[in-house]
Parts: C-alpha cells; structure tokens; sequence
C-alpha cells in the first residue's frame, strides 16, 4: 500500500513539536565563538561554532549586547524550528563571555612571536617610492577593491597602470595564493605593492592572519602597502607591511599623486622662478658692472686705449646676461605648456569628453548595445545606454 504524502507544513509541525515537547532543550547552555555577527532592528543575528560544527543563533534582547565576532560565550536558551523559514534556530536568553575565541588567541599568539622576531621592527620598513609609474596589486578579481583603486587611479592619475594579480582572499588556501602574488610581483617590473581586501569577520580575514603571508610580506624588497579590512580591522599584513591604509581606495589616494594638482602648483610657482632668475641676473649685472667700472677707472689712467676694449667687453657681458636670462624664461614657458597639455582637464575645457563603463573606453568594440557607459565632462557627467554602434 502506498504511503501517503505529508504536506510541507505537516512535517514541519512535526518537527516543531518535537523540540518543543523536548524538555531537555530547555534553558540549555551551550559553549562556542560568535562568527557572522549583524544586528538588525535590535535583534542579534550570528552563528555560534567550534572546531566541527555550526548552530544559527538569534538575540531578541540586545540591550546590554557588547558583543563581537571571535568572542568565546557561554548561551543560555533553546532551540526552536520555524515553520515558515524551515529553519532551526537558538533562541538566546542569556550571554556568557567565555574568554577570547579560538582564533583572536591564535592571533594574539602570532602576532607576539612575530613581534619578538623582528618582523614589525620600523628599521625594516621602506621608504615609499616617490616617482610612481606602475602599482601592482594582490586582490581578488570580482571584488569591489580592484574596482575601487581603478577608479581612485583614474580620477588622479590615469597615466599609472596597475598590475593585478588576482587571489583568493579568504577561503581554504588562500594565505598561499596571496602569499605567491606578493613574491611574484616583487620580482615583476612594479614600484609597489598594495595587498588589499574588504571588511569581514575575523574568519574572513583570516588569511591575512598567517606566518605565510607575513614571510611573503616581511621578505618583499617592494614597498608593500596593506589595506585589508576596514578602519578598524588590524591583521598581521598591516603589522609586517611598510604602511597601513584604512580602505583600499584610502591605499590608491596614498600611491596616486593628482597630476592636476602637480600642474597647478607648478604653475602657481612658475612666477616665482622668473622672479627668482630675474634677480640672479640684477645681482649679478650689477656686480659684474661694478667691478668694470672699477677696472675702467684705473685703466682710464694708464691707457685710454684700454677704455675702448673694456666698454666692449662690457657691452657683451650686458648681451650674454640678458640672453641667458631670456633663455631660462623660454625654457620655463616650454616645459609649462608641455605640462599643461598632460592635463586632462584641458581637453574637457575644449569640447571633448571621457566615455567610461569600468575604465576609459578606446574604441566601440569595448561596449556593445545596452550597456550603460557614463560620459564625462569638463563640468560633470551622464549616464547613458548603448543603442547603436558603427564602425
């Protein structure tokens, strides 16, 4: 005989009256480190774990909640499956703090053995480079980071590239292909290093968080910039690294000096240095005719004859001065207007404009119909829709 089938809200119920008849899960107390913490509308939503397993916990009360992830507590509650989700979860009562999580003392313990080693000792660190053409960066290829720092480079910078390798950046085996991208661009034709990576967990970052990463980035003779995490996320990479940033973008910002800006300050300087070679020339001038007026004086004396060479002499020295001094202002005026038309700002102020989808866009095989590009102008920018395309 066929067995009948039970609907989805039958079997449910059953199993929801089976742990609400099961007084043994009642007010029970359960040890383990908080992971995947978010508090939403004042109810604390996280995973307890250990070595082997994983429970999904919720907090209704959050009033007194001080809690973070990698945070080792003691729970008091009972579990309860809710029909409509069809999902079991640990209702809280109650917080214990149990001492630090598993992984903050594997970080603590880290982090001492290497500071006694010498590996965030300032005497290693580098200075960072000054004259930055090219930034290589170890990063995952789909995250929001990459993106960011193209997008800091472009608005400051677009004449320095960017080399990427892509890692992953949490996840089994991660700390080895991000230890491999660092050794690989220290012997690649780069300025710099950026290691980077958005906020998470203390699990997410865990990577980051190993004695391979830390011997990849202590052992780099590149300047290596850590920007993993947020603000307020420290990781061992930011402590062996030669610089922290806060964010990804606050790490592009550092790297990428604002050409627009070179060229303005150079400009603002310019007058100064034409004032500057004018009164070398005065100074100068002055002094030499001083002295040939002494000289002429005393030759007058001796020999007319005299007379007639220094008044020469002194008519060339006047020439060759003004000369060089006309040379340098035209040379100035040269290099100023070759930096001027490295701007590009200029181009806008003519009438041309910047087509974007990710990066600058060179040619119509880069977009196709429907895509959204975004034209930029001297004055602002629009968005817009690809709906033909010719050759």
């Amino acid at each position: 005989m066929e067995q009948k089938a039970l609907t989805v809200t039958q079997i449910s119920t059953y199993f929801k009256q089976i742990f609400d008849a099961e007084e043994m899960l009642f007010n029970v107390r359960v040890i383990g480190e908080i992971s995947g913490l978010s508090v939403v509308r004042g109810i604390a939503y996280f995973v307890l774990k250990d070595e082997n397993a994983t429970m999904s916990c919720v907090c209704f009360d959050t009033s007194n909640f001080s809690y973070e992830n990698g945070d080792k507590v003691i729970l008091t509650g009972t579990p309860r499956y809710y029909i409509k989700g069809g999902k079991l979860n640990f209702n809280v009562q109650k917080i214990e703090k149990a001492g630090l999580g598993e992984l903050y003392q594997q970080f603590l313990k880290l982090k001492e053995s290497l500071e006694k080693e010498g590996y965030f000792d300032i005497s290693h660190k580098i200075e960072m480079p000054k004259n930055i053409k090219r930034i290589g960066v170890v990063t995952s290829r789909e995250g929001a980071v990459i993106q960011d720092i193209i997008n800091v480079r472009t608005r400051r910078n677009p004449y320095i590239d960017i080399v990427l390798y892509p890692v992953k950046v949490q996840g089994y085996e991660a700390e080895f292909e991000i230890a491999k991208g660092i050794k690989f661009l220290d012997g690649y034709d780069v300025d710099l290093i950026i290691v980077a990576r958005g906020g998470g967990s203390l699990e997410d970052l865990a990577p980051f968080n190993t004695k391979v990463v830390a011997d990849a980035v202590y052992g780099a003779k590149k300047f290596v910039l850590s920007a993993v995490g947020h603000e307020t996320d420290f990781t061992i990479c930011d402590f062996c690294s030669d610089l922290r940033a806060p964010t990804s973008s606050a790490a592009a910002e550092l790297v990428c000096k604002n050409v627009s800006e070179q060229i303005d300050k150079f400009q603002s300087l310019l007058p100064r240095l034409r004032q500057a070679i004018q009164d070398i020339y005065v100074d100068k001038f002055t002094m030499y005719t001083s002295q040939a007026k002494d000289l002429l004086h005393y030759f007058e004396v001796k020999n007319s004859a005299y007379q007639t060479v220094l008044l020469k002499l002194l008519m060339k020295l006047k020439f060759n001065a003004e000369k060089f001094n006309n040379d340098i202002i035209n040379k100035c005026n040269v290099l100023f207007n070759k930096l001027n038309k490295l701007n590009p700002n200029e181009a806008l102020k003519l009438g041309y404009a910047v087509i974007k989808k990710q990066n600058q866009i060179k040619s119509v095989d880069e977009v196709n119909v429907g895509d959204n590009i975004v034209v930029e102008m001297v004055d602002g920018v629009i968005g817009a829709t690809v709906t033909k395309k010719e050759k």
